[in-house]
């Protein structure tokens, strides 16, 4: 269920927090392009695109500190209340998400260069791709839930970070075999569970801006809520 927040009698208000959502928007924008291009990189072993991505951690970086700056003089000058002070405090929450998003993203980069000149079989990363797919659009629907002010995306969030940590977990334990069976690929195999662990953590922030949706919708924290919990609130909006 989409929800929309009241129009307040200052215009230049209104402008404000619109300009800090698109702001937030944009972030989230880039945050996706450095993921799919980090992985686009380690499949294809494309040194350069992955330098772009490693560039790109500046950028993020600089939109985290500006939106920051915006949020902070809106709670200093505006002194909002209730559905407006959630809004600027999820924004908050979730572009420091984002910010991280971007580190996992450079790290994968990094690691990417790192690989590149390994002597590999094509298709040799086909279940990073896997997973990195799965967190790609765990991301693409938080923004869109952030967006649309849908609470109910937490809930498939949640879900496909459950799938995402047993993909993870079975990712592991392949490659806990190949350093025992081939232990001349140590430092392969290592860069590359330092991969996994990295969408892992892409797909934990994604989940994590689907809660700050049901706290600005609803007011509720349900970090650490159950998924159980988390349907039954997103049921109790809907009633």
């Amino acid at each position: 269920m989409e929800k929309h927040f009241d129009q307040h009698i200052s215009r230049q208000f209104n402008q404000e927090l619109d300009m800090l959502r698109q702001d937030v928007m944009a972030m989230g924008g880039v945050a996706e392009e450095m993921v799919r291009d980090a992985i686009a990189a380690l499949v294809d072993g494309d040194t350069a695109k992955a330098q772009q991505v490693i560039d790109m951690d500046d950028q993020v970086n600089e939109m985290e500190k500006e939106i920051d700056a915006q949020a902070t003089m809106i709670l200093a000058r505006r002194q909002p209340t209730a559905s407006d002070l959630r809004l600027v405090l999820a924004i908050i929450k979730t572009v420091n998400d984002l910010e991280r998003i971007g580190d996992e993203a450079e790290k994968i980069a990094r690691l990417a260069v790192s690989l590149a000149d390994a002597d590999r079989p094509r298709g040799n990363y086909v279940e990073l791709e896997s997973m990195a797919n799965t967190v790609r659009g765990m991301l693409h629907d938080a923004l869109d839930g952030f967006a649309r002010m849908v609470p109910e995306v937490a809930v498939t969030l949640v879900r496909e970070d459950e799938k995402v940590d047993i993909e993870y977990e079975n990712l592991l334990r392949q490659y806990y075999t190949h350093l025992v069976e081939e232990p001349r690929k140590t430092r392969r195999v290592l860069d590359c569970i330092w991969i996994a662990r990295a969408l892992e953590r892409i797909g934990d922030h994604a989940k994590n801006i689907g809660e700050y949706i049901i706290y600005l919708v609803e007011g509720v924290d349900v970090r650490h809520a159950s998924i159980e919990e988390l349907e039954k609130s997103v049921m109790e909006d809907r009633d």
